[in-house]
């Protein structure tokens, strides 16, 4: 019988993951000759190519889109039993932007902890701008943000996780009053939706006022689900119940948003965890 190395079996789920050699050692804290030596290994011990590689990027063979599902469920069984054995626990400290994450997150959490019970979260929500001054500060091990790339382009050395619009979103029976200003519920500033929102009504010459200001979505979404205001919002971090309003009102598009994975995390475990937290905010864009 063929017993696997799992240590050869995580780096490729994290070369998968990343599309990179270079970032799999990086998250490893290994090298790059060794992630790929690992991985040869274990192609040769299957048999079977896992992996296309090219000057510029690396792509899975079709053994390996096969072998992936496998390799993840075998990761994650040999994590949830060392957890059921070990007194420690690992701390990992997350930074997640508010217009990031979904609405569904108890159950995203509850995931995460079934899988990985020695893992001990430490998460703080907030705006992107004052996440990435933490995370450049070391006060936090990752960032997931948000870039509005008009007005905050994304920095290097960041993972785009996926890219989707903004929309303009209110209350079902919801109206802006003939000859008043368009009613708006934002976040307070610095926060990039807010200018970008702003910045598209000025272009389009839509005189706007501040009705409502929060410091969150949910409150921001709780006052258009009032029908206080409009809101700039994505659709997958607001409430159900608010609808699209902007072409029946004739508000002008909005951009889309690339979300960001910014991260310092070393540790296989944690890193792992963190890609199955970041796998499942991108299942619901």
């Amino acid at each position: 019988m063929k017993v696997l190395d799992l240590d050869a079996v995580r780096a490729f789920v994290l070369v998968a993951d990343l599309a990179s050699f270079t970032r799999a050692a990086d998250a490893l804290g290994t090298t790059q000759s060794a992630v790929s030596l690992k991985l040869k290994r274990l192609e040769a011990h299957l048999g079977k190519p896992l992996l296309a590689r090219t000057p510029r990027v690396v792509k899975l063979a079709p053994d390996g889109e096969t072998f992936l599902p496998a390799a993840r469920a075998l990761l994650d069984a040999h994590e949830r039993a060392l957890g059921t054995v070990s007194a420690g626990t690992r701390r990992l400290v997350l930074g997640v932007s508010e217009h990031v994450a979904v609405p569904d997150l108890p159950a995203v959490l509850a995931s995460l902890h079934r899988q990985d019970p020695a893992l001990a979260l430490e998460m703080h929500l907030g705006q992107s701008a004052n996440l990435l001054a933490q995370y450049d500060e070391r006060r936090l091990d990752a960032a997931i943000v948000r870039h509005e790339p008009a007005e905050d382009p994304p920095r290097d050395g960041g993972e785009r996780l996926f890219t989707e619009p903004l929309a303009w979103l209110a209350a079902p029976d919801w109206a802006p009053r003939p000859g008043e200003p368009l009613p708006l519920a934002v976040l307070a500033g610095p926060c990039g939706v807010r200018a970008a929102a702003l910045r598209a009504l000025d272009h389009a010459g839509i005189p706007w006022r501040e009705r409502f200001t929060g410091g969150g979505v949910a409150a921001v979404a709780a006052a258009v689900a009032a029908g206080l205001a409009v809101c700039p919002l994505a659709r997958r971090v607001a409430p159900r119940e608010l609808v699209d309003v902007g072409a029946k009102f004739g508000l002008p598009p909005l951009p889309h948003s690339h979300v960001v994975l910014y991260s310092r995390v070393r540790d296989a475990r944690d890193a792992a965890a963190l890609r199955r937290f970041a796998d499942n905010l991108s299942k619901s864009a």
